[in-house]
């Protein structure tokens, strides 16, 4: 259909559900659920009121996609707003669903920002950790040190390799990092992301040492990686490199990557060979993988 005359039926289509935005002339009846930021039209759900990105392109039917801004649909030139409409309708429960998990999801990474400062958190082997800001010692040459901390009994100085075991209720760990208390939020994220990739190659080892004899292959080379999603790597040579980030999950998480990177240097690919490999050392792998998809990390860049 001519754009000239797709306008012409969308202008005056007679009982037009879907409302123009205007911005900055035409006030809304209220503030939409939903919003995109480049909203240009809006529609009712329910009782739900959706504003949405709305493009015409070349293709053959409506599209729609729920990201991080919000709803955008997408149709053929020659579909009718009342077809959109129509098809908006039919999709609701999808898109009002796929939207309440967008927005969830969005509040759960604006809840992984760290402030850096003293008493920051943030999830480590699966427990909490508490940053504190503890001038008076200088730890080592590291630079800072893990602490158990007790109600009533004190603080003492544990070894990473033994805190899966504190979960007992009451207690808390604690990162005594040796830094003025006017120390910079670039101060303090350096120290504490030194600190972690220092005892996420300590862990690493042992992890890699305790599982290469199941799966029957040895490990030549390890290395820390900072990528954003992958978590491991395998080469034939040996060679492992696995995401320093892995710290914040529990150790079962943890191990499941390092039994899957193992388990290449047996099997390459990920045929139903391979991940009877990572099954005959991590009998529940498909548990742990689910959590390492679903659980989100702090946001550290």
């Amino acid at each position: 259909m001519f754009p000239l005359l797709r306008f012409t039926r969308d202008l005056f289509e007679p009982n037009r559900p879907l409302a123009l935005i205007d911005h900055g002339q035409v006030a809304p009846e209220k503030e939409a659920d939903f919003a995109h930021p480049q909203a240009s039209r809006e529609v009712l759900l329910g009782q739900t009121r959706v504003a949405y990105l709305f493009n015409r392109g070349q293709r053959r039917s409506i599209g729609f996609s729920v990201g991080p801004d919000g709803l955008a649909v997408r149709a053929p030139k020659w579909v009718t707003l009342r077809d959109v409409d129509a098809a908006l309708q039919t999709k609701a429960d999808w898109i009002l669903r796929k939207l309440q998990e967008s927005r969830e999801r969005h509040a759960k990474l604006a809840a992984q920002v760290i402030v850096w400062q003293d008493g920051a958190t943030m999830p480590f082997l699966g427990q909490i950790l508490t940053v504190r800001l503890d001038p008076e010692h200088r730890f080592g040459a590291g630079g800072a040190a893990l602490f158990c901390v007790g109600e009533g009994a004190g603080a003492s100085e544990v070894n990473v390799s033994s805190v899966a075991g504190l979960s007992a209720p009451g207690l808390a760990l604690e990162l005594r990092v040796s830094l003025p208390h006017h120390a910079s939020a670039q101060q303090i994220r350096d120290s504490v992301q030194a600190w972690l990739m220092r005892q996420a190659k300590s862990l690493f080892q042992q992890r890699l040492d305790h599982y290469a004899p199941l799966v029957g292959v040895q490990w030549k080379k390890l290395s820390l990686s900072n990528a954003g999603t992958r978590w491991g790597s395998a080469k034939n040579d040996g060679s492992i490199r696995l995401n320093w980030r892995l710290v914040f999950f529990r150790l079962s998480v943890l191990d499941y990557v390092v039994a899957h990177e193992l388990s290449h240097l047996r099997v390459m690919d990920h045929s139903p060979r391979f991940w009877d490999t990572v099954r005959a050392v991590v009998p529940d792998y498909a548990v742990q993988r689910a959590q390492l998809k679903s659980e989100l990390v702090p946001k550290w860049d």
